[in-house]
């Protein structure tokens, strides 16, 4: 069988780091990447990314979806552009049409009927003619605050209720995230950006509730309910990908809420923020299942969220291909888990 044949679309820091961990996996190959990065364009993705090229096939980066996609000419695309549902949607449907299946780091595509339902169903429509599948995932929603959950329910006789906290570093994730978390921002500026809807902090809490609900049999009673507050830094913080100075925006304390027969079933606690190290922030991730038994979950550190999103694709890869056509979720799938042989084998003949 040949290698599994790749394309990379947006090759910031996630898709740069989803590059970096093919490169070390058996029976895949990298085969096209398109970013709209002047910087980049007409480069090897060997000189962008600081290693060998050894005995692998060249990789020029190009500013043109049009010179990398055509039909077949891959098995699956990483599609590592956007947030939302609405702004991967044409990039998605165009992936499709030339008859690849695509994996979407889109925070609204991991459970895009939640919010997208008659994009979800043109893109499930196209998915189906052509003969190919669509998943959206990454470490959250994907994984931590919501399949994870759904996992732990399966050691329950009854749940009552479910709590997801992630307390997390935003460190890993490039200018895209930080626009959105507001990093960077003076305080003052917080309010109004939330209230013009420019400032989206954490996107997903919608995603993972449906999600939940969904797998566990709970009809949400209407629109979940969401706040948030920013967190402001005392000292100075830096990544590749942002600056903050003392007194502006580190990022943002989100919460979100699920209600299911007038009871509030599911909450959702999310406070993410570059370095929180600096002071002196422990991150974490915790699942907390009231019912019978209670299950209690901590992961101490956090699962680190750059790594996370970069696994949780690639190791998806194989299922992916190997899926009925149409739009998938994580529900949908076998269980994601570390691929350390020949991605090969996993391929349903």
């Amino acid at each position: 069988m040949e290698d599994i044949k790749v394309i990379i679309w947006g090759f910031g820091a996630m898709g740069s780091g989803m590059a970096n961990m093919l490169l070390k996996k058996q029976g895949v190959k990298i085969v096209g990447v398109c970013d709209k990065d002047p910087n980049k364009i007409g480069k090897s993705i060997y000189e962008v990314l600081g290693v060998e090229k050894k005995d692998r096939s060249e990789v020029i980066i190009s500013g043109d979806e049009n010179e990398i996609f055509t039909e077949k000419c891959a098995d699956v695309a990483l599609l590592c552009t956007d947030s939302y549902v609405k702004g991967a949607f044409d990039k998605i449907v165009y992936i499709l049409k030339k008859k690849i299946n695509v994996i979407s780091t889109a925070e609204e595509m991991a459970y895009s009927r939640a919010g997208s339902p008659k994009l979800s169903d043109e893109i499930d429509k196209i998915a189906k003619e052509n003969g190919v599948s669509v998943l959206g995932t990454g470490i959250n929603p994907g994984l931590i605050m919501d399949l994870l959950a759904v996992v732990l329910t399966g050691a329950c006789e009854e749940v009552e209720s479910i709590e997801c906290e992630r307390v997390n570093s935003l460190s890993p994730f490039g200018p895209t995230v930080m626009e959105e978390q507001g990093v960077g921002i003076k305080a003052d500026d917080f309010d109004r950006r939330v209230e013009d809807g420019s400032l989206a902090g954490h996107v997903g809490f919608a995603e993972s509730i449906r999600m939940i609900t969904d797998a566990i049999g709970w009809e949400l009673d209407g629109p979940i309910s969401q706040g948030c507050k920013p967190i402001i830094s005392n000292v100075y913080r830096e990544t590749p990908y942002a600056k903050v100075e003392a007194g502006n925006v580190a990022g943002v304390s989100m919460v979100g809420h699920g209600m299911v027969n007038g009871e509030r079933k599911i909450n959702m606690i999310h406070p993410q923020q570059i370095e929180p190290e600096l002071e002196g922030v422990s991150t974490g991730d915790y699942i907390r299942i009231k019912g019978v038994p209670d299950v209690n979950m901590a992961i101490n550190p956090e699962i680190p969220g750059g790594i996370g999103t970069i696994a949780m694709c690639v190791n998806m890869i194989p299922h992916v291909i190997n899926a009925r056509a149409g739009l998938k979720t994580m529900l949908d799938l076998p269980v994601p888990r570390a691929i350390m042989g020949d991605m090969r084998d996993m391929i349903e003949k």
